[in-house]
């Protein structure tokens, strides 16, 4: 089953989707909390480098990120308001220069947009907080993931929270 629905992947998904709580916008998260910020508040808070990909839908050069060929467990947020987007157990090496996922932690947590830029047909993947750009996703690609479906996300775009080291039960602390 596709994510898309009748997308440009030209697959059929079943009408499951709930409707959008009342007030939330086409950018909100679930349950209608989005990020309203002015672009100015942006600005100020993102380096041009991270403006210039999340906000302005740019991409960082590829195997230049921070994150393209990590294998640290944890969970990737978005870098811009901290929504929870991947998780390291959904990553995995496409080798093409940029951090791969065959799925969202949560699907209500990326929004999709069909993207016919710089002369292509693809799916643009946003957060759905607060509508940053994060990459594209893709389909059908041959890479045997669960999914068939390969999330290009920009390393720039997130942030990994690394997954702490599980505690040893039944010791104390040394004082």
């Amino acid at each position: 089953m596709s994510i898309f629905g009748n997308s440009i992947f030209g697959h059929k998904a079943p009408d499951t989707a709930a409707p959008a709580p009342e007030g939330a916008s086409a950018g909100s998260a679930p349950g209608g909390k989005g990020v309203e910020k002015s672009d100015a508040q942006w600005r100020e808070e993102l380096t041009p480098e991270e403006y210039r990909v999340l906000r302005q839908a740019g991409t960082e050069r590829p195997y230049t990120g921070e994150y393209w060929d990590t294998h640290t467990a944890g969970v990737y947020q978005c870098r811009a308001c901290g929504t929870e987007l991947f998780t390291s157990n959904e990553k995995f090496d496409s080798h093409c220069g940029w951090p791969s996922f065959w799925a969202p932690l949560a699907e209500g947590n990326v929004r999709y947009i069909h993207d016919r830029t710089m002369g292509m047909d693809r799916v643009e993947v946003r957060c759905a907080a607060c509508d940053s750009h994060l990459g594209h996703v893709f389909e059908g690609e041959g890479f045997g993931t669960p999914t068939d479906q390969r999330y290009c996300i920009n390393s720039i775009s997130i942030r990994l929270v690394p997954q702490e080291d599980p505690q040893v039960s039944g010791t104390e602390p040394e004082k």
